[in-house]
């Protein structure tokens, strides 16, 4: 990447690496933007990025899996507008450092992503996060501050009214442990996974248009619910503070398609506890079962499923193996991840591969999900891979 880097910049330019990884949720779907709970773990999937000064007082981003260059003015990017491009990841971090306090120099940019753009494995996070690392360029700043700074960049500057999972996954990620997040506090508490088993994402390698306009319209959604169940339970803020016996109360009294949309975050909320609880005492079977109940629920109460997850959830629950599958991410395409018999990986790739492609005449992208460290500095140069 080094040489990449002065290949692109020029062969004076003595870099700095940082990384930030993607994550894929195991459990708690649709839940951070209403305060809930989530179960996440970084991958080692990650975007790598090779930062220096500039010295002429521009900011100059180059990607190497889109093979593009843009710069611009330092100086202003306290004031910069969107351009709705990969751009805007990173420039809205850079904004709200400016509007931090924090100087945000000149600087060149050589970006390199293993995280599959649109997969639901949250390669935006893991762009914001790593661009905010290079741009400090090791300037002490607080990990949870620098991750609620990212969610503002895309809530904000790229305009997805996103929760914090995914950014706080990235700067707080551990190898060898989910971490389980309250959203609400911005508390988090590492959860042991048990032995002998795997995760593994399968990428349908589609992403449905209807994904940005129905995040917003799940968020309002929510939204409208918390406005009738606090008509009756006035201590009511988000869908975070509904039990499932108060949900039950009054899901009639709302809208049915807001019902549905309550029903899922509620009954999610209640899903990560028990998960974990599950992986506490070793019930694999329990943790595939609350896995499928959650696809469940996000395919007919949330409608942010298609038929390309769905197919993938019945065909992984039919391998040898399998304990349980559910859609992850946002929805409308991107990845399942499936929780099985670390013995049947193997097994359980070639056969959800080809049955995919039978159906859809397409091959999938399947990654091992190995939790992994989350953003940092990466002082062993010869562990950044190669672009594939």
């Amino acid at each position: 990447m080094i040489d990449a880097f002065r290949k692109q910049f020029g062969p004076t330019q003595q870099p700095r690496v940082f990384r930030a990884p993607g994550r894929v949720n195991l459990i708690g779907e649709h839940t951070d933007y209403s305060l809930g709970f989530v179960l996440p773990v970084a991958l080692d999937l990650a975007t790598y990025i090779a930062a220096a000064p500039s010295g002429d007082g521009k900011l100059r981003l180059y990607s190497e899996n889109n093979q593009e260059l843009r710069e611009f003015d330092a100086s202003g990017l306290g004031s910069v507008k969107p351009t709705h491009e990969w751009t805007d990841y990173a420039i809205g971090v850079a904004r709200e450092l400016v509007r931090a306090g924090v100087p945000v120099e000149g600087a060149n940019l050589l970006i390199r992503s293993t995280v599959p753009y649109g997969s639901g494995l949250s390669s935006s996070a893991a762009l914001e996060v790593s661009a905010a690392l290079a741009l400090l360029a090791g300037r002490e700043f607080d990990p949870l501050d620098l991750a609620k700074l990212c969610q503002r960049a895309e809530r904000d500057f790229v305009g997805m009214p996103c929760g914090i999972m995914d950014q706080y996954i990235s700067v707080f990620g551990r190898a060898h442990s989910a971490v389980e997040i309250d959203c609400r506090s911005l508390g988090h508490r590492l959860v042991k996974l048990p032995d002998a088993i795997t995760f593994i994402a399968v990428n349908t390698m589609v992403k449905h248009a209807l994904s940005g306009s129905a995040y917003h319209d799940r968020v309002r959604e929510c939204a409208l619910a918390v406005e009738g169940i606090a008509a009756v339970y006035p201590e009511v803020r988000t869908l975070r503070d509904v039990s499932e016996e108060q949900f039950e109360s009054v899901a009639a009294r709302l809208p049915e398609v807001v019902a549905r949309r309550a029903r899922h975050v509620v009954t999610e909320d209640a899903r990560v506890n028990r998960f974990t609880e599950a992986s506490a005492r070793g019930d694999v079977a329990g943790m595939g079962k609350l896995m499928v109940e959650s696809h469940r629920s996000l395919r007919d109460d949330y409608e942010v499923s298609c038929a390309e997850l769905d197919f993938l959830v019945d065909a992984a629950l039919g391998l040898d193996g399998v304990y349980g599958s559910r859609m992850t991410g946002g929805g409308f395409g991107g990845c399942t991840v499936t929780l099985l018999r670390a013995e049947a990986a193997a097994s359980f790739r070639a056969g959800i591969a080809q049955a995919y492609q039978r159906q859809w005449g397409v091959t999938p992208g399947i990654y091992s999900c190995e939790p992994s460290e989350g953003a940092g500095e990466v002082k062993k140069l010869e562990t950044i891979p190669a672009l594939a």
